[in-house]
């Protein structure tokens, strides 16, 4: 006969040494964050201390590979979410150029491999926490249907706005989500756990929420008013956000199952509203500005979700990544004091030049990633899925992920890697592409229907990273053919619906 506490014991062992096999996955996607906003790239391009230290970012920045090269899929973050989340470059959508508002009908089909899909099929638990920015259905009162009509500013008196219903992060594949459909720029001023409306407090009501009604006018921002909470207000959001974080983490981990987490931060976007202070260190005022307040506020956030995973024995067993949606925005006032949220570089959010897409990124998993290693490799958001797929070795299927190049081998030092020569980017709302052959860069603008293509810029970054006006080679006759070249290419790749990076498997 059978022992019923050997079999169950047998049971445990087995459940614990599948998990000891796969590891954990945070992936956190900051919002508006360049890479002069993080401490060790200011160090290193300044020789001087930060504005607003980045203690946490600069501990994990050093605790495993760090790239040089790397880039959000677009200069603007709606767009680049839909990349990172499928691996599929914008065009690829049914609307190129973003932006899909709250009450727009999702990018992400059913075929695509998304993040959590793929996180899935390795047995992961899946969490989404932050902001979407990628579509919303909600129902008409009273009625069955969706609510489609382009004004995002609803009452919700014609909008129920209590569930969000058949899109959102759980359509995409997570087990849990607490989302902010817009972020803290509304105008959705709600947060939504596992689609059903979360009040901030007890006595929250939903109501048409504009600066008159507002706790205080900064907490609606220039989007304009709409459906909110009573209780609304965007200075909770980072503690509020990363508390939920600490919770997925402890009960994930007490039930022994990896877990895949994907938090998208909405800090640094506006409105800067800091709190007063966050785990004892003081926010509002501590810098020269509320923008690098909000720095401060993003650094602590990380700093809880390193603790919690310390905690609970789990970040030893965790590939952990950190980059942005875009390129880092423009603080006058930060510029005057020594701050540069572009590290640099030309350009800011929502520009072509790399100051709006090149960002932050590392990848740290202690005893897998050399600590203090560096890449120069040109990489971008939306690799995650392929190096997702690729970490656990599942296959994806030919019309998956056809931009995203699984980074596996290149994080662990293995031999095999192959980079990319040729790359695709998007600018942000001016209707700019960027197509890279090796060190070489072409800006291609689209007319205002994209009708008509037309090469504007051409650099090559090695001789000239800055971009500057006088690097321009456009109209050098030298360089004529390969513009041609480029041009041509870029709009065979895009006009074919070619992928641009090897299938994963």
């Amino acid at each position: 006969m059978k022992n019923p506490t050997l079999i169950a014991l047998a049971g445990l062992l087995l459940a614990s040494l599948a998990h000891a096999e796969k590891p954990n996955v945070v992936f956190i996607m900051a919002d508006d964050v360049g890479l002069g906003d993080i401490g060790h790239y200011h160090r290193q391009r300044t020789g001087k201390e930060p504005l607003a230290p980045t203690p946490n970012l600069d501990a994990l920045a050093m605790s495993g590979m760090r790239f040089s090269d790397a880039h959000s899929s677009t200069a603007l973050c709606s767009p680049t979410r839909y990349c990172a989340m499928t691996g599929n470059l914008c065009h690829r959508s049914y609307t190129p150029w973003g932006v899909w508002s709250s009450f727009r009908k999702t990018p992400i089909t059913d075929r695509d491999a998304t993040l959590a899909r793929v996180a899935d099929r390795a047995g992961l638990t899946t969490a989404f926490l932050g902001k979407w920015h990628l579509g919303g259905d909600f129902r008409k009162q009273g009625s069955d249907e969706i609510y489609r009509i382009p004004d995002k500013n609803v009452d919700p008196e014609a909008v129920d706005m209590t569930r969000l219903v058949g899109s959102g992060p759980q359509s995409a594949g997570f087990d849990y989500t607490y989302t902010l459909l817009s972020g803290i720029q509304g105008p959705i001023y709600l947060a939504y756990e596992n689609g059903e409306w979360a009040p901030y407090a007890e006595d929250s009501q939903l109501v048409f929420l504009s600066k008159e009604n507002a706790g205080h006018p900064s907490y609606v921002s220039d989007k304009g008013p709409g459906t909110g909470d009573t209780n609304w207000n965007p200075a909770e959001v980072g503690p509020r956000l990363s508390a939920k974080a600490v919770d997925f983490i402890e009960r994930t981990a007490a039930e022994d199952k990896p877990f895949l987490l994907c938090y998208w931060t909405p800090m640094v976007h506006v409105p800067h509203v800091p709190p007063e202070e966050f785990d004892g260190l003081k926010i509002r005022g501590a810098t020269p500005t509320h923008h690098l307040d909000m720095v401060l506020d993003l650094d602590q956030q990380v700093g809880r979700i390193v603790a919690a995973l310390k905690e609970a024995g789990e970040y030893e067993n965790t590939l952990f990544v950190f980059s942005s949606d875009n390129g880092g925005l423009l603080d006058k006032r930060g510029q005057k004091a020594g701050h540069d949220s572009s590290g640099g570089y030309r350009g800011s959010k929502n520009k072509p030049h790399e100051g709006g897409h090149r960002v932050p990124f590392f990848a740290s998993w202690p005893g897998r990633i050399a600590a203090g290693a560096e890449s120069d490799e040109p990489i971008a958001v939306h690799d995650l899925v392929a190096t997702l797929a690729g970490l656990f070795d599942l296959t994806l299927g030919e019309e998956q992920a056809k931009d995203s190049l699984d980074l596996t081998k290149l994080l662990l030092g293995q031999e095999g890697f192959v980079g990319r020569d040729e790359f695709l980017l998007q600018g942000g709302s001016g209707k700019e592409v960027i197509y890279r052959k090796g060190d070489w860069k072409l800006i291609i603008q689209g007319n205002h229907r994209v009708t008509k293509w037309e090469p504007r810029e051409l650099y090559n970054l090695a001789e000239s990273p800055l971009e500057e006006a006088t690097a321009n080679k456009i109209d050098d006759p030298e360089h004529a053919d390969r513009v041609q070249e480029m041009f041509e290419r870029y709009l065979e790749i895009r006009e074919s619906g070619a992928r641009t990076t090897p299938l994963r498997g």
